[in-house]
C-alpha cells in the first residue's frame, strides 16, 4: 500500500462521498475512484459500500480507517521531528477568528500536546485580508472564513456556522424570530475597504453591491452599530453584548470556518496542522441561545 493511496483512502472515508473527496484532494474523480478500487484489490475485499449518495465504511473498511490513521500520524511525527533535526522548527499561523471558539481552543491544545517543540507564531489581522497572509507569503497556514479568491490555494473546510443580522437592540427587526436579506435590503452595511477581495466583500454584503461605513477591524464594528445602527452579519455562536441583537437569517448561506495553505508547499508542519484542525473542528459546538457579534466574517466580536 502507498501512503497516497491511503490518504485518498482516509478522504473518502472522512467525507463519505468521491465528488467531495476529490476536491478536497485537488484532483478530478475518476483517478481517485481507480486507486480506491486497486486499493480494495490489494486489501481483497470491499472497503465501502456505495450508494447514489455517498458511500459508507465496510466493517474491513473501518478497520482500515484506524490503521491508515494511526500509520499517516506517525509519519507525520517522524517528517516533523526529521524537519526539527533540520532546524525548521517555526510554523507562523494566521488568525481571524474568535479566540473563544471551542474549535481553535481544541486546535492549540492538541497541537501543542503533539509538537511540543515547535516554535508557534501567531500572526492576527484586520477584515481585509481573508487569507491571514497566507497569500502574501507572510503566514504558513490559517485558520479563517470563506468563500475568498483561493486561486493557488488549498482550502479545506471545517465547520460551517448559520448565520444571522446583527443590529441594535431597540431596532424593530432585533425582536423578530428570523428575518431575511429582502428585509434589510434598505439598510446601511459594513464595507471593507478597496483592495478588499471581492468574494469576500460580496458574501458579507449578502450577495449584494451595499452602501455603508467603511471598517477595518473588530471595534469599528461594534461601534457602528451602536452608534449608528449598522447593520453587519455575524456567524451565530455566542451571547451578544449588551445593547445589540443577533437575529438569524434563513435565506443566507452559512460561513465555512477553514483552514488554508498555499499550494504546493509539503511542509510537514502544515499537513500534521491540518490533520489536527480537522479533528479539533469535528466535535459540534454546544447550541446557544443568544449569539455575539463577529461581524465582517471573522468570527470575533465586534
Amino acid at each position: 500500500m502507498e501512503l497516497r493511496t491511503l490518504r485518498y483512502f482516509v478522504a473518502v472515508a472522512e467525507e463519505r462521498h468521491f465528488g467531495r473527496a476529490a476536491a478536497r484532494l485537488h484532483m478530478s474523480q475518476p483517478p481517485l475512484s481507480r486507486a480506491i478500487q486497486q486499493l480494495e484489490s490489494e486489501v481483497g475485499a470491499a472497503l465501502f459500500d456505495r450508494s447514489p449518495t455517498g458511500v459508507g465504511l465496510t466493517r474491513v473498511g473501518a478497520v482500515l480507517l484506524d490503521e491508515a490513521r494511526a500509520l499517516l500520524d506517525h509519519v507525520d511525527r517522524v517528517s516533523t521531528r526529521v524537519a526539527a533535526a533540520a532546524g525548521n522548527t517555526n510554523l507562523t499561523i494566521g488568525i481571524l477568528g474568535d479566540a473563544t471558539d471551542p474549535g481553535i481552543t481544541r486546535l492549540a491544545a492538541a497541537y501543542r500536546r503533539k509538537h511540543p517543540e515547535i516554535d508557534i507564531r501567531i500572526r492576527d489581522t484586520d477584515l481585509t485580508d481573508p487569507t491571514c497572509g497566507v497569500k502574501a507569503g507572510l503566514v504558513d497556514v490559517a485558520v479563517t472564513r470563506a468563500p475568498f479568491n483561493d486561486t493557488a490555494l488549498i482550502v479545506r473546510e471545517l465547520r460551517t456556522d448559520p448565520v444571522g443580522a446583527v443590529l441594535r437592540a431597540d431596532d424593530p427587526l432585533a425582536h423578530r424570530d428570523h428575518l431575511k436579506l429582502a428585509d434589510l435590503a434598505s439598510r446601511r452595511w459594513f464595507q471593507f475597504p478597496d483592495g478588499t477581495d471581492p468574494i469576500w466583500q460580496t458574501y458579507w454584503n449578502g450577495g449584494e453591491p451595499r452602501e455603508g461605513p467603511v471598517v477595518r477591524v473588530v471595534q469599528e464594528c461594534m461601534q457602528a452599530v451602536l452608534w449608528n445602527g449598522t447593520v453587519g452579519i455575524t456567524p451565530l455562536g455566542h451571547t451578544a453584548p449588551e445593547g445589540l441583537a443577533v437575529v438569524p437569517l434563513i435565506d443566507m448561506a452559512p460561513s465555512r470556518v477553514v483552514v488554508v495553505w498555499n499550494e504546493g508547499d509539503t511542509n510537514p508542519l502544515i499537513r500534521s496542522f491540518v490533520q489536527t484542525a480537522t479533528a479539533a473542528y469535528s466535535d459540534p459546538l454546544p447550541p446557544v441561545a443568544n449569539p455575539t457579534p463577529t461581524l465582517g466574517g471573522d468570527g470575533r466580536s465586534r
